[in-house]
């Protein structure tokens, strides 16, 4: 018989084992074999079970990054705003100081002669070398005058009525306002223009059809 022709007949044939309490060959393998696919798919299912567990691990470890990254943003972001604005306090006090020196300025009558004008002329100088000071650490004067009211950076103290001038249109700064840098960190005071609407309508004399 050929080589190849008798290992088919051995690989095709059944076992003939009758005998219950005897183990053959093939009852042997089988049992290997099921129990190599019985490992198998535990260490399969812990190697699922694992991943999972990475999987969860990755997505807290990606959230507690973006927080950490959030928590630094805003951090930073606070002390940016705190070096920013770190001088508002003391410069806030210093534009009374300034309030004080205008006050004295407007004294002056610019009679040149005058001992009044004389003594105010070194209180301009003065006032000029603290003014550009405060310049230099962010101050800038609030423009308000003759502008459009805005309630962003000016308050409305008095209200008049001129038609020489547009409606809320401010007719004069009662103080000044000023910001730091980008802040408002004292709204101008103003005097604003409110036009009264006259209605004709009611305020016109009917005529009387018995005259």
């Amino acid at each position: 018989m050929d080589t190849k022709e008798k290992e088919v007949k051995e690989e095709s044939c059944e076992c003939g084992c009758k005998d219950e309490n005897k183990t053959c060959e093939c009852h042997e393998k089988t049992k290997k074999h099921d129990k190599h696919h019985e490992e198998i798919k535990k260490l399969k299912e812990e190697l699922d079970e694992k991943n999972k567990v990475i999987d969860e691990l990755n997505e807290k470890i990606k959230y507690h990054q973006a927080e950490l990254i959030n928590y630094r943003k805003r951090k930073e972001e606070e002390v940016s705003n705190r070096l920013k604005y770190a001088n508002e306090d003391l410069i806030k006090e210093l534009i009374l100081i300034l309030d004080n020196f205008e006050r004295a300025i407007r004294l002056d009558d610019n009679n040149l002669s005058d001992e009044l004008s004389k003594f105010l002329k070194g209180f301009k100088m003065m006032y000029a070398s603290f003014d550009d000071v405060l310049k230099k650490y962010g101050l800038e004067e609030i423009e308000a005058e003759h502008l459009e009211y805005d309630p962003n950076t000016m308050d409305a103290l008095m209200t008049d009525s001129d038609k020489d001038f547009k409606d809320n249109e401010v007719l004069e700064v009662l103080l000044k306002g000023y910001r730091l840098k980008d802040k408002v960190i004292r709204p101008a005071s103003v005097r604003v223009n409110k036009i009264e609407e006259e209605n004709n309508d009611n305020n016109e004399e009917g005529e009387d059809i018995n005259e």
